[in-house]
């Protein structure tokens, strides 16, 4: 089989994406690309790469690469994302996949016109106690589910007070840390979210040159009725912890360290170990099924459809939280 060859944009989490593609059979680690050239050079010496670029678009317009991963800083994804499809390239594009709608849309475009697959790195999807607890649900142990909590909880608050996301004339901690608790609800229900509310404040940020809410709360309302809060915070002083409390009419799921429980009734005695591995997974875990993906001509375990609909969630989230009133979701695709 023809080797598929890779590049890589952005060498912050972006040197797992590489590593990953390197050790996986018939792919080529092609070309790495980073702003910081020291640091391109010393990623580049790690993993053997000759091919070694601060202009991205050496990437994107390089005929002999095949599917490029976009882990640059997430104002530039969009711009990234389309140029890499116009020249023919398949895209793993770390989240958020655009800031706004209408670069959403040009994405999806580019998309769809390629015929090229896209993915994104919604990690959580792996996690082995997650897989479990869908199985479950899938095999209707919880019976029917009315509520779900989930928390994105990671004391990174120097990453919006003083890092590139500072300096961004936009940024949402939803788009960056909430999107993998909503899309975990997404994937656990099988449904998707008709509207949403939600509030925020920055209090854990104040004073710094961040502008925006560091900590957002959103109620979404699913198909079917279910109900899910989703919360985001970047300034909690506790290890990062994806909390998860899931509620059916025959189970609850509350997750936990180091283990999660299920309880099926009111009793201490009516509860159980999940014992299933959390975290479990790597950040470039995801990508030998987008290989796989693109060889069998299917679409990833992320797909396109997934891809496009946690954005509009997203997007819907932050103007619920700046327009105060509940959105509906408008989905592109």
């Amino acid at each position: 089989m023809k080797p598929l060859r890779a590049g890589v944009i952005g060498l912050g989490v972006g040197e797992q994406h590489a590593r990953a593609y390197a050790a996986l059979p018939g792919v080529e680690l092609r070309a790495v690309c980073d702003i910081d050239p020291v640091h391109l050079a010393q990623v580049g010496a790690r993993l053997g790469v000759s091919r070694q670029h601060t202009d991205w678009r050496r990437v994107t317009e390089d005929p002999e690469i095949d599917v490029v991963s976009i882990c640059s800083y997430d104002d530039v994804h969009a711009e990234q994302a389309v140029s890499a499809f116009r020249h023919g390239k398949h895209v793993m594009v770390e989240k958020p996949i655009a800031l706004d709608r209408r670069d959403a849309e040009r994405v999806l475009k580019a998309q769809q016109q390629s015929g090229k697959r896209i993915t994104s790195n919604l990690i959580l999807r792996r996690s082995p106690r997650f897989v479990e607890l869908r199985r479950q649900i899938r095999d209707g142990a919880f019976g029917e589910i009315f509520y779900v909590e989930g928390d994105y909880i990671h004391q990174i608050l120097w990453k919006i007070t003083h890092g590139w996301r500072s300096r961004m004339a936009f940024y949402c901690v939803v788009y960056g840390g909430g999107i993998h608790l909503i899309d975990l609800v997404r994937w656990l229900l099988g449904r998707e979210v008709r509207e949403v509310a939600g509030m925020g404040n920055k209090i854990a940020s104040a004073g710094s040159p961040y502008k925006f809410e560091d900590t957002i709360v959103n109620l979404l309302r699913f198909e079917g009725d279910t109900i899910a809060k989703i919360m985001t915070t970047l300034g909690p002083q506790r290890p990062q912890f994806h909390a998860l409390n899931v509620y059916g009419t025959r189970r609850t799921f509350v997750n936990d360290l180091p283990y999660g429980r299920v309880f099926n009734g009111e009793q201490p005695e009516d509860a159980e170990a999940a014992t299933a591995p959390y975290p479990g997974v790597g950040k470039g875990d995801l990508l030998a099924d987008f290989v796989d993906a693109i060889r069998a001509d299917r679409e990833p375990d992320v797909s396109a459809r997934d891809v496009f609909r946690v954005m509009d969630v997203c997007i819907a989230a932050w103007e619920a939280v700046q327009q105060r009133r509940t959105v509906p979701v408008s989905y592109l695709l």
